[in-house]
């Protein structure tokens, strides 16, 4: 999965990410433990540090914490946390050039929704 996705992204973000879209799929739940750095790097061929950079990224936003001599555990509310975060991003990432595009070749607010709608029954 890491590198393949086409995008220009760090490692330690692919990571972050990944851990991020588990949590957001349920395949790990709230105060569930997070794989450590070092079953990451095994199972992805990476540095341990470059796991460990991923990992605690996540840390600092307070998607997951650790416990002492256990492991990393997803924290409580960090789905929701997540979801909120991706909201936002994809407003500012997509939807305003998505925006601004329509406006400029002339497609209403009324067509653009039309063509969502459309190409999400495809």
């Amino acid at each position: 999965m890491l590198s393949n996705l086409g995008e220009d992204k760090s490692i330690y973000l692919q990571i972050s990410e990944m851990i991020e879209d588990e949590i957001l799929r349920d395949i790990i739940k709230e105060e569930e433990q997070v794989p450590s750095t070092t079953e990451l790097s095994k199972f992805y061929k990476i540095n341990p540090a470059t796991a460990g950079k991923g990992i605690n990224l996540l840390v600092d936003k307070g998607i997951i914490y650790k416990k002492r001599g256990i492991g990393m555990f997803v924290q409580a509310g960090a789905k929701e946390q997540i979801m909120e975060a991706r909201k936002t991003s994809f407003k500012e990432t997509y939807l305003k050039k998505i925006i601004s595009e329509a406006k400029l070749i002339g497609i209403t607010k009324e067509d653009l929704k039309k063509l969502i709608d459309e190409t999400s029954e495809v």
